[in-house]
């Protein structure tokens, strides 16, 4: 057999062992780590309510209703299949004008200064989060909205609030999800 030969079928041999490997075990090992060891993420953190799926704690969606907290501005309309920022400068006009109509439109329906998350839109358009401040902003229109007191509604944004990861890392937060639906139960909808 000649030198070229004999390194074509070693080649060919190491393709497929790689391939098994890496194309093929490895990725299934991750799949089967991930089912059995973080179920509910591997399944997309879905919420469900009264048998339906309502959303994910892992994705933000649109709320619009005066009723439930606004999430953070999404550049891709929280659509998952283009999640994405704008990936304008903070000086680009585009983004001036955008900034400052999210700021009169939140001014015209909160209490304080609009908070930054709720001015600009996220990198991936998709937080499910907010700031424990934005939250706080908007406290006076859903109370009103759901027939409750400004105290039972900032009692539910602090119970919904989530420290930094491992007591360092990142910010508060607030999930929009968890505490609209938290919401709907203390409204008794």
């Amino acid at each position: 057999m000649s030198s070229n030969l004999r390194q074509l079928v070693a080649s060919m041999r190491m393709m497929l062992v790689l391939t098994l490997l890496l194309g093929v075990l490895y990725p299934a090992a991750v799949w089967g780590i991930g089912r059995v060891a973080f179920a509910d993420q591997a399944g997309g953190s879905l919420v469900h309510r009264d048998g339906a799926v309502v959303g994910s704690t892992l994705l933000g969606q649109s709320f619009t209703d005066a009723r439930f907290f606004q999430g953070r501005p999404s550049a891709s309309e929280y659509a998952g299949g283009v999640s994405g920022g704008s990936n304008l400068a903070a000086s680009d006009p585009d983004q001036v004008k955008t900034v400052k109509e999210r700021a009169a439109a939140y001014a015209a329906t909160n209490s304080g200064s609009a908070p930054a998350d709720a001015l600009t839109a996220s990198s991936s358009g998709l937080d499910p989060q907010i700031s424990p401040a934005n939250a706080r902003a908007q406290a006076h229109r859903v109370a009103a909205a759901n027939g409750l007191s400004r105290a039972e509604v900032m009692k539910l944004v602090q119970a919904n609030t989530q420290g930094r990861s491992l007591g360092f890392l990142g910010e508060p937060r607030v999930n929009v999800l968890e505490l609209n639906l938290a919401v709907q139960d203390a409204a008794g909808r």
